[in-house]
């Protein structure tokens, strides 16, 4: 019964020749490896991958009679004839893996041998680590640069020294050969007294580009154990890490769980008289104004010139009006705003936006709109939230009709392109309707 079934599906997804190629006189309980690779590759030739798929998803009815001598995998309506495991009935699993499997393929290519070779022949007999890090730093391949690297680390008499761990790891992880360079960096730390500053940095900037935050604090522990005072942490090291934990938050809640972690970077950096630059105590103004802690926001900003040498700058205005702005404190918002402006600062497209929707939503929709006329002579572009924040208060207001010529005014003017303009169109029509209400709105 066993073979019938076999082969009428044989004969139905493959034809004659296919059945004529495997053999028809195998038996069912025969394990497949014997001859898959083969008809795999007959199969991708003659692209019927996908009808081979439908074979072996195909399952016996469990009332069908079979007898009791005949061989028959166990759980037939669970399992394919052709694997132990459960078949996965998800094509977008099935998609995903094969995505994820190219991907990996690709971002290894071959081991280029000829220039492997080339670069080796161009060392002499018994070449030095300085040597070895000019042919490293002007080989363009990074995985012949590994390669190389593996090999001199094998030649007697050879030792490698700070200079070839610095350009491997660089070569290295600008090509986003991230487990490579986890290798040689496991070099770095398991050999006592190698390591700079300078190189444990290039190490947590390319663990943070790689999504690796916990090695980044590893190699950070590392550099304040060390007995060497030039591989303690500098300025550089805290801010790699600021930026790094700053960039992980997509909500407050995320960014009040780092904040605490930059909190903590901050504390220890001042702790070991470092002095913060203007982007460790920026980093600070954003990661309290990101995990809502406007008011320890303004505790730094206020400690800028006074406590620390560095002086605000427009970011520091930037981020500031943005989350007070964000908690209603409007007013507060335009007094830095005002400041801002009399040290020659020019806000953002962010923080202007941020205030023009603030105003907006108070009722203060001349000032707002006076905000935005303003955006255009900055050169400050505003999104359609915010036209939308806008529009939607004046109408709310009564005054649809204002709002209508408001809205020509800006396409006249070209601060909104056609799309844009339909959409707002559109959207007051759909709210609001229309109306022949045309008072002066400037």
């Amino acid at each position: 019964m066993i073979r019938v079934l076999r082969d009428s599906f044989r004969h139905q997804f493959f034809g004659r020749n296919f059945v004529n190629q495997l053999g028809s006189s195998y038996p069912c309980h025969e394990t497949v490896t014997n001859y898959a690779p083969a008809n795999l590759a007959y199969l991708r030739s003659n692209d019927l991958v996908k009808n081979f798929s439908l074979l072996t998803q195909t399952h016996f009815k469990t009332d069908t009679q079979i007898p009791s001598d005949t061989f028959l995998p166990s759980r037939c309506s669970q399992f394919s004839f052709f694997s132990s495991n459960p078949i996965n009935n998800s094509p977008r699993s099935s998609v995903r893996t094969k995505t994820r499997k190219n991907s990996k393929s690709v971002s290894k290519p071959p081991l280029n041998v000829a220039q492997f070779e080339q670069s080796v022949s161009q060392l002499p007999p018994r070449f030095t680590p300085e040597d070895l890090c000019k042919t490293l730093a002007l080989e363009e391949d990074p995985q012949v640069c590994f390669e190389l690297f593996k090999w001199a680390s094998q030649q007697p008499r050879f030792k490698h020294d700070i200079s070839t761990y610095h350009t491997t790891i660089k070569k290295l992880g600008c090509a986003k050969l991230y487990e490579e360079m986890d290798d040689v960096v496991n070099q770095v730390i398991a050999v006592p007294n190698t390591g700079s500053e300078a190189l444990y940095n290039t190490i947590i900037y390319f663990s943070t580009e790689a999504r690796k935050l916990s090695r980044a604090v590893t190699i950070y522990k590392h550099m304040r154990r060390s007995k060497d005072p030039g591989c303690w942490p500098s300025v550089r090291t805290y801010n790699l890490l600021f930026a790094a934990f700053l960039s992980r938050g997509n909500n407050s809640y995320i960014n009040h769980m780092y904040m605490e972690n930059i909190r903590c970077l901050f504390k220890q950096m001042v702790d070991d008289v470092i002095e913060p630059d203007i982007f460790s105590l920026n980093s600070m103004i954003k990661g309290y104004v990101l995990s809502l802690h406007v008011n320890d926001a303004l505790r730094i900003f206020h400690q800028m010139g006074v406590v620390y040498t560095c002086l605000p700058n427009s970011h520091s205005y930037d981020y500031l009006i943005h989350g007070l702005c964000a908690q209603g404190r409007t007013n507060n918002a335009k007094e830095l705003y005002r400041e801002m402006k009399n040290k020659g600062f020019v806000p953002s497209s962010k923080a202007y936006n941020s205030l023009v929707n603030s105003l907006a939503m108070g009722g203060e929709v001349e000032e707002a709109v006076s905000f935005l006329w303003e955006m255009s002579e900055k050169w400050r572009s505003a999104d359609l939230i915010t036209y939308r924040t806008v529009l939607g208060e004046i109408c709310r207001q009564g005054r649809v009709g204002d709002a209508m010529s408001l809205l020509k005014e800006w396409q006249e003017k070209d601060f909104v392109d056609g799309h844009i303009y339909r959409k707002l169109l559109y959207g007051l029509e759909d709210d609001f309707g229309s109306s022949n209400d045309r008072n002066g709105f400037r």
